[in-house]
């Protein structure tokens, strides 16, 4: 009988008290859900992780091929279920479900559709994890994080967005590929709506504390070289429909963006990413939820940074406020 395998030790067999798992759930086991899993699994997230998805063969199916890896790499005990099975010792409900963006679709194309799903997917996630973090991924993911924060009750520190870490680490990939340098060594921030209005702060763009743009920048400041920056912003915020148009969808990059939120909760790293979270007075913007520098640890979102923004990126900064506002006034919550 393998349970005979091994020989019982009495001194071992004294009561101790248990290590409580690292337990996760991810709500969607589509292309970007399984992204986030095979990422979290690869870099040791959880010690647990639950798949759920309303197909239940597909959520298990992938589990499976999951599972068939586990001995290659760090152990997780890997489930298709719900959670009602991971229960109130979750640390972590990642929400990828929801309505795909197709092309030719803007992310805010795609509120009415998911704001229904959302009704009732929340307030399970409310009765079965009340202790968990809520990290909102589905697009679009700034007022899908203000309607989770408003269905829930929990406070803001508890439920935050993907917001535009994918996209600052784009920004900071293409500021690196121009200058031929490590982009972990660019620091610069993509903010605000995580979509057609986000922001580019080009004022805090640096390299080892040396501005990027701007007089005595690393860049040559000069009409061709604003052309160029005005073209690698684009070439962010365009990036997912480029992407959508050739493959259909995005999922590499998004899966990795979330394991670095994961892993600044899980092991309380206090590290600024520009995830979303609600904002009241900053910028004169209140009660929204969009992107800015934030501090994120084992509380989930600690402190938002109060950035000295040029002028002009904080007018762009309100744009986008309002541009989610006009959004969020159409919704009954």
């Amino acid at each position: 009988m393998l349970e005979n395998l091994f020989a019982t030790n009495p001194e071992t067999e004294q009561a101790i008290a248990p290590i409580s798992p690292r337990k996760g759930v991810i709500i969607g086991a589509g292309q970007v859900g399984m992204a986030i899993a095979y990422s979290l699994l690869i870099q040791n997230c959880f010690d647990e992780l639950v798949l759920q998805d309303l197909n239940k063969d597909k959520a298990e199916g992938e589990v499976m091929d999951l599972v068939h890896g586990i001995p290659l790499i760090s152990p997780t005990k890997v489930t298709a279920g719900s959670v009602a099975d991971a229960g109130k010792d979750a640390d972590i409900v990642i929400v990828t479900a929801g309505a795909s963006q197709k092309q030719g679709e803007t992310r805010l194309d795609l509120v009415g559709r998911n704001v229904s799903i959302f009704k009732g997917l929340i307030g399970d996630v409310v009765k079965h994890c009340p202790n968990a973090i809520l990290l909102i991924v589905t697009n679009p993911v700034d007022i899908m994080t203000y309607v989770s924060l408003k269905i829930s009750g929990w406070p803001r520190s508890r439920v935050l967005g993907s917001g535009t870490v994918l996209d600052t680490a784009r920004f900071r990939a293409l500021l690196a590929d121009k200058m031929g340098i490590d982009p972990r060594s660019v620091h610069a921030y993509i903010v605000g709506e995580h979509g057609d209005s986000e922001v580019a702060l080009y004022s805090k763009a640096n390299v080892a504390g040396m501005k990027i743009c701007g007089d005595g920048g690393l860049v040559e400041s000069c009409p061709e070289t604003e052309q160029q920056l005005g073209e690698i912003f684009d070439r962010v915020k365009n990036a997912a429909y480029e992407i959508i148009q050739r493959k259909g969808y995005t999922s590499y990059a998004i899966g990795l963006a979330v394991t670095e939120i994961v892993k600044a909760i899980l092991r309380d790293r206090n590290r600024i990413l520009t995830v979303s979270t609600q904002v009241n007075g900053l910028y004169g913007i209140d009660d929204i939820c969009l992107s800015l520098p934030t501090l994120v640890n084992r509380q989930g979102v600690s402190k938002i940074m109060n950035l000295s923004l040029s002028p002009g990126e904080e007018k762009q900064l309100r744009e986008s406020a309002k541009v989610l506002q006009s959004v969020l006034e159409k919704l009954e919550l």
